[in-house]
This record gives structure tokens, sequence and C-alpha cells, in this order.
């Protein structure tokens, strides 16, 4: 009579057992070349082109975001040609134009300057005011201040021709930290610092101070220490003009991590690797 073989779940005959014999294992041919290009790191060509939108935040032109939809207007042309395709590739050797002029992808750069009074953070200004750019004399690359700070505003601006970081860095949802001293016509109630605190309704919505306290010991109560991450427009003169005073002298201290320690009025540097580092690693959400 015979034996009842024995199946697996899968139907095959169990192996017997000593029947198993083991493979010997393959020893890698360095040598031998990969017959698959996308598994093979050394294949993968360089041509050494980068995307539109990318060349164009580059050069300082706008965010990637915003070159895209640069593009896909049309205002955009390659070697002559309107280039509408997203994801369109230039090389080094082609002339990109928008707007008129040639635009050529420099080399980032990040200053910080302790701005004085009496300048303004544009480019240029039709009525001839001074402008933080005339501080910095002849650089090779063109840069813009980072957000801005109005005429009378002192204290921490940075200026950069990298778009990307610049739209992170003014761009709301990122919240970047400012802290500003601010000096009032009259001493502030410490009612008014809670309020400021607590927020309220402006014209243009609600906003409010993460931190506002007197400065020093507190003895001067016209001295204000107030930090926030709104980036709206005049922001801290119309909080403390809602609750009835009007500011004498406000200095921005500090910015997204940077201070203007050691850096005397009307001064500007470039900022080291480990604080341009620390910007993109803080504002690395897209």
């Amino acid at each position: 009579m015979e034996s009842k073989r024995r199946n697996n779940k899968d139907g095959k005959p169990k192996r017997k057992a000593g029947t198993y014999t083991r493979k010997p294992l393959r020893k890698p041919d360095f040598k031998k070349k990969s017959n698959s290009p996308k598994n093979n790191p050394h294949t993968k060509s360089n041509d050494g082109k980068t995307r539109l939108n990318k060349f164009l935040a580059q050069a300082g032109i706008a965010s990637r975001r915003e070159a895209d939809v640069l593009i896909s207007t049309g205002v955009v042309t390659v070697n002559g040609k309107i280039i509408t395709e997203m994801g369109f590739k230039v090389s080094p050797t082609d002339k990109v134009t928008y707007g008129g002029e040639t635009i050529r992808s420099e080399k980032k750069v990040y200053l910080l300057m302790n701005k004085p009074k009496d300048f303004i953070t544009t480019v240029d200004d039709p009525f001839g005011r001074r402008t933080v750019l005339q501080l910095l004399g002849k650089l090779k690359q063109r840069v813009y201040p980072v957000g801005r700070l109005d005429r009378a505003t002192t204290g921490v601006l940075m200026l950069t021709n990298d778009g990307d970081l610049t739209k992170k860095l003014t761009h709301p949802k990122f919240g970047v930290k400012k802290i500003y001293n601010v000096k009032l016509d009259k001493n502030v109630t410490s009612n008014h610092l809670q309020h400021l605190c607590d927020g309220f309704e402006l014209e243009d919505g609600f906003t409010k101070a993460d931190v506002a306290v007197y400065v020093g010991n507190g003895e001067d109560k016209k001295q204000i220490g107030i930090e926030l991450h709104s980036g709206k427009n005049r922001i801290i003169r119309r909080m403390f003009e809602h609750l009835g005073y009007n500011v004498v002298k406000l200095d921005r201290v500090y910015f997204a991590g940077l201070s203007k320690k050691d850096l005397a009025r009307g001064q500007w540097r470039f900022l080291t690797e480990k604080e341009v580092g620390m910007l993109q690693m803080n504002q690395s959400v897209s």
C-alpha cells in the first residue's frame, strides 16, 4: 500500500528532508556593465541644462511658482522664441529674455544690513529718494530687499537675489519671527500691553503680538519690545495707533534668526554659510 504523499497548502509536494541543496553564492562581477541605464548611476547623463523656472528664480526675477506664471503667460523668450512649456530646460549658452532684457543666472548672494533712517527699501524711487541699494556700492550681482521697512524704520534688513528664499521669508504661512524696539509718544499702560497680545481687529483683519513688554527694567514706559510673526504693511505703527499712541522711533532688532549685532547703522555684511544654511533649513517647507 502506497503511503500518501503530503502536499503543501498550494498543492505542491513537500520536499523530503535532506534533499535540499543550497546553490553557491555568485560573486559580483564589478567589471560587468549593467544593461539597465536606469539603475546605473554612471550612465545617467548630465547635459548641464536647467529648468526655465529655476533659471528665472536663480536670476532673482521671481520664485519658481511665480516664474511658472510668467512662463505660462508667454512673457519669457529663449533664443527669440516664446516659451510657454512647463519644464522647459535651458542650457548655459541660451539667451533668455524677460521684459525686453536679457536674464543671466547669477551666483546667490545674501546680505544683512542695519538700515538707517530716511532710506527706502525699493530698487529705485521715482521721487529721487535715497534707497538702501545706494548703501551697497557696486556689487557683481543684483540684490533685492527681503520684505520692506518703511522710510522711518531702522534695523535688520536682509537683501538677496534668491527668489525662492525671499518668497518663503515674506509669505505669511511661514510665520517668520520679528522683534522690534518701539519708542512711543507717551507711557504705555500694562493693560494695553496685554491688549496687544490678546489681539484685535484692524481694517485688514485680526492681528496680535506674540510678546509685548517694557524694555529693560521697565522704568521707561515709553520703550516697548514687541515680537510678532505678521508681515502686514506698517503693522507695528497701526497697532499702536489703534490703541491711541504714536510711534516716535521703530527699530527692528531681529528677523528670521538674524540680528544686527556688531553692525553699525548703515553698514552691511555678507551672511555666513552657517546663517544661510539656517535660513534655508528653517524655511524648507514649500
